[in-house]
């Protein structure tokens, strides 16, 4: 998923790790995980990584090759990206319980995320993103661009 994108993202930066674990405040082996790959990078971390590096997430993620520039936005708004996730529900036509089963998670927890009381994780933002071509950038709102281009 984003192994070598962050690897290569701190290498072209001229960054070392420990540059990079100093920011977030994580330990280095965690980070090491995130940049090969062994453990999924939390939707926070990606967030405040998108804001040091100032690019979309969506290439940090390997959900396109187009590097765009994002100005940083630390604002991290849990009722519109609740609305935004209802919103791709609604125009998918699913109902909690059908896109849950579709995204194998419980629909409990995306009722959560729509209802804005937590922040959605990783792996099911990629899940719907790759749906219809959804821009986690635009769900965490960090864009207007609703589809990935």
């Amino acid at each position: 998923m984003n192994g070598t994108r962050l690897e290569e993202l701190r290498e072209n930066n001229n960054l070392k790790s420990k540059d990079i674990t100093e920011i977030l405040n994580v330990h280095k082996s965690t980070y090491s995980q995130w940049e090969h790959n062994k453990i999924p990078i939390p939707t926070k971390r990606i967030l405040q990584l998108s804001n040091f590096y100032q690019i979309n997430i969506d290439y940090i993620l390997y959900l396109t090759n187009k590097k765009v520039h994002i100005a940083p936005n630390s604002n991290i708004d849990l009722i519109a990206i609740g609305k935004r996730l209802k919103e791709i529900r609604t125009e998918l036509n699913l109902s909690l319980r059908q896109l849950g089963d579709k995204l194998n998670t419980a629909f409990s927890s995306l009722a959560s995320y729509e209802r804005g009381e937590v922040l959605i994780q990783i792996d099911i933002l990629i899940s719907l993103s790759k749906m219809n071509n959804y821009s986690v950038d635009w769900i965490l709102g960090k864009t207007k661009n609703k589809y990935i281009k």
